[in-house]
């Protein structure tokens, strides 16, 4: 409802002033140098951004505004103030304000001037709206459940274009998997790709 809505503009509001100066003294962007976390943060935006794009297509805009909150919150966890990921930080807000502006285009209006972003783009009404990129989209690391016999025993980490053999020994290595299957032969490890691994012991 309304008091709703007031909560997650004044939210923003608050998020934006307290982090003007950081926005407004932001490097340009550069790939190449974000930590792990911008690259999260990055991922998370522009997978966002795609859906919310889309559900504009199809005048939903009760999940844009959903898509909107997700992207709020995203930023608003993210904690790093290096100087190359401030750009990662200032690229999330910018797109924020841009999605949400046909659907609260007063506040947004006064957050991209005070953030510097009239200066550099125009006025919002007349800003380019944002555009997702697949290679942001992509994950250097992705994070796997490992089961045994089929009982979720662990999670692990590995780069996102790993190879099966590697997969299954990251599996085996982890120490939660180690106590579940010590003693035990290991008869097959199934990969469900980006999903899981399955290790089957007896």
């Amino acid at each position: 409802g309304a008091e709703g809505t007031y909560r997650f503009l004044k939210r923003i509001w608050n998020w934006a002033y307290q982090n003007r100066e950081t926005v407004l003294n932001a490097k340009a962007l550069d790939v190449a140098t974000l930590s792990a976390e911008a690259k999260d943060l990055r991922r998370e935006i522009h997978t966002t951004l795609r859906q919310a794009e889309y559900d504009f297509s199809r005048m939903q805009y009760n999940t844009v505004v959903s898509a909107c909150m997700k992207m709020f919150n995203t930023l608003d966890a993210f904690k790093s103030r290096s100087d190359s990921d401030c750009a990662a930080l200032k690229e999330a807000i910018s797109f924020l304000l841009r999605t949400l502006y046909p659907i609260a285009p007063h506040i947004t209006t006064a957050l991209w001037t005070e953030l510097g972003f009239s200066a550099e783009m125009g006025e919002l009404i007349d800003a380019p709206w944002p555009v997702w990129s697949e290679e942001a989209m992509k994950a250097d690391e992705i994070e796997l459940v490992v089961q045994v016999n089929g009982k979720l025993r662990g999670k692990i980490r590995v780069a996102a274009e790993a190879d099966q053999p590697t997969i299954e020994a990251a599996a085996l290595a982890n120490p939660d998997v180690q106590k579940f299957v010590n003693g035990l032969t290991v008869r097959k490890i199934i990969v469900v790709k980006r999903k899981l691994v399955n290790v089957v012991a007896k």
